[in-house]
């Protein structure tokens, strides 16, 4: 290594024996030729076990390739869109797999979006099919003649747990548990009807480049409009490898003879999830303990006193949950040996606790779903940062920019801005909101994270701030633009103003400051109508009316003085 390698890029002394600096972003051509080697490798070796009920990598391939004929003989072509709207069950993986071998790009949309929140990720993705979950389908009625979807494939809790077990949890969750709302769409077919048809059918493979487009994983945006991010099969192909060389790194699994087993109580449709659990497992030929509910904290803890978990990404919140249940700190934990944290900061008193409890380090890393998501991670020795993001990955590069668009020397704050074969190429039919996150010079072009942070001297990065007044709830991307141009239209309300302030639970909630126009206005019927339109860790906590809101000169409102007076007011009722 030269020296100045050494000096640009001073992590690289901290990367593990075997680690390379570059990885090769085209060691497949696309998605599918990864998911082809899997398969064609690991045929007798489980897949995904949810409920009891387990897919092999054989299964995986027959279910794909069938659910994949049945979307082409719809006349679905390459590039056309479709959303899985679903927690984490066997189809899940079978949908998407298929939609893939399809050349289809795929919409992840969170299963427990309002309608509102559905129909903006539908019309502008342009999906025109959707892989939805019963339970949900009456939000999907209420909004599709207003979306190009054309074909509705409607799947139940049970539909891959086998004969008799299938048709008593549909059952159960149908009439007993009531969690199926009466909903009337026309012509959908089922889940497994796909699959009995696609069986009869011809599939033909597409021709897919790694420039293609894979996914459309939305996320938040400056104007209050959710914003997809366009992560081609290179992208997430990059991801995969360089996510590969540093968890191999690890004296734990490169010496490990038998199956790797990763739990994933994160939903899929979650880029970090989607990533780690999904892709990365077909790297390794994995077997995925899919937890479709994680609140469920006792059902959880049973799930995995069944198995031995070798690698678990996780949000702090669930872990900080786990520790604090009896039952798991029982659990036997000898087989662990990766523990991650992502989508949330990690606290030090967890990643404390986690290793005292469990004998497995917890660490951190870092990403976006922009960044297919992962840029930068700890380390896997024993030796991580906490407090840290840890160091970018290989082939990745992370500097710190100045407000005057000028690079800042070590120690100094600014925004994180990142470089690598995984970043997106943009926003989808979004050029104007593209060009505000990316900062070009004659070093290349920049994704700017909007996170302030520092490089040390020995290249470990750590968050200090946010830029944008982003509010991160469980992991999840809250934005206060969309909160407030939703909430202005409420009735009663003059002006509103979001901001998040902490929680012990879940990192960040959201809080509201509300200025009536109707004196009548409550409490009760601000949260009846967040109740309606938006999803449940977008909904506030706390609201607060107040006569007027704190401006600038120009007329802004002042989201940053709310925040401070909130904390201010956190900080004295401690005290």
């Amino acid at each position: 290594m030269n020296d100045n390698k050494s000096q640009e890029h001073p992590w690289y002394k901290f990367y593990a024996p075997g680690v390379p600096h570059q990885i090769n972003p085209d060691a497949y051509v696309s998605l599918i030729e990864l998911i082809e080697t899997s398969v064609a490798t690991h045929p007798d070796k489980k897949a995904y076990t949810n409920m009891d009920k387990s897919l092999s990598y054989a299964d995986l391939d027959r279910l794909s390739l069938h659910f994949a004929a049945y979307l082409q003989s719809l006349g679905l072509v390459p590039g056309d869109r479709i959303a899985i709207q679903m927690p984490n069950l066997l189809q899940f993986p079978v949908a998407m797999l298929g939609a893939i071998r399809a050349g289809l790009v795929i919409v992840n949309t969170n299963p427990l979006y309002t309608s509102r929140e559905m129909l903006h990720q539908f019309k502008d993705s342009g999906a025109s099919a959707v892989v939805i979950l019963a339970n949900f389908a009456v939000n999907l009625e209420k909004i599709l003649g207003q979306t190009q979807i054309k074909h509705v494939i409607i799947t139940e809790i049970g539909d891959l747990l086998g004969f008799p077990k299938r048709l008593l949890v549909n059952a159960v969750v149908k009439y007993i548990k009531k969690m199926v709302p009466a909903y009337h769409i026309a012509n959908t077919i089922s889940f497994n009807k796909v699959l009995s048809e696609g069986a009869h059918l011809p599939y033909q493979r597409p021709k897919v480049a790694g420039s293609d487009l894979a996914f459309i994983q939305y996320t938040g945006g400056t104007t209050g409009v959710s914003k997809g991010a366009m992560l081609t099969h290179r992208n997430l192909l990059a991801n995969v490898e360089g996510i590969n060389e540093w968890m191999m790194s690890s004296e734990g699994l490169s010496k490990m003879k038998e199956q790797i087993t990763l739990i994933a109580p994160l939903p899929l449709y979650h880029v970090f999830a989607m990533t780690v659990n999904a892709l990365c497992a077909l790297k390794w030929g994995g077997h995925n303990v899919l937890i479709t509910n994680p609140r469920d904290m006792p059902a959880f803890v049973k799930e995995w006193g069944k198995y031995k978990i070798h690698i678990f990404p996780g949000l702090n919140t669930l872990f900080n949950g786990m520790l604090n249940n009896e039952a798991f700190r029982k659990q036997n934990f000898d087989s662990l040996k990766i523990t991650i944290a992502g989508g949330m900061a990690l606290q030090r008193v967890v990643a404390e606790n986690w290793l005292k409890t469990t004998g497995c380090h917890l660490v951190e890393g870092y990403g976006l779903s922009e960044t297919s998501p992962v840029l930068s991670v700890n380390l896997l020795n024993g030796q991580e940062r906490i407090g840290t993001i840890g160091v970018p990955i290989p082939s990745t590069d992370m500097k710190i920019l100045r407000d005057d668009n000028t690079w800042a020397e070590v120690g100094e704050r600014g925004e994180i801005c990142a470089q690598g074969p995984q970043v997106m190429d943009g926003y989808y039919n979004r050029p104007g909101e593209t060009a505000k996150v990316f900062h070009v010079d004659e070093s290349g072009k920049w994704f700017k994270t909007g996170d302030i942070g520092i490089q040390d001297s020995d290249g470990f990065f750590k968050i200090v701030d946010r830029k944008k007044d982003m509010i991160l709830v469980s992991g999840f991307n809250v934005y206060p633009n969309e909160i407030e141009e939703i909430m202005a239209q409420c009735p009663g309300v003059l002006e509103v103003a979001c901001v998040g302030v902490p929680d012990e639970h879940s990192g960040e909630s959201v809080k509201l400051f509300i200025v009536k126009k109707d004196d009548g206005l409550t409490e009760q019927a601000i949260n009846d109508y967040c109740k309606v339109n938006f999803t449940g860790y977008k909904r506030p906590k706390q609201i607060e009316f107040r006569e007027e809101l704190p401006k600038s000169n120009v007329g802004k409102i002042l989201r940053r003085s709310l925040r401070d007076e909130a904390l201010k007011d956190i900080s004295e009722n401690k005290a």
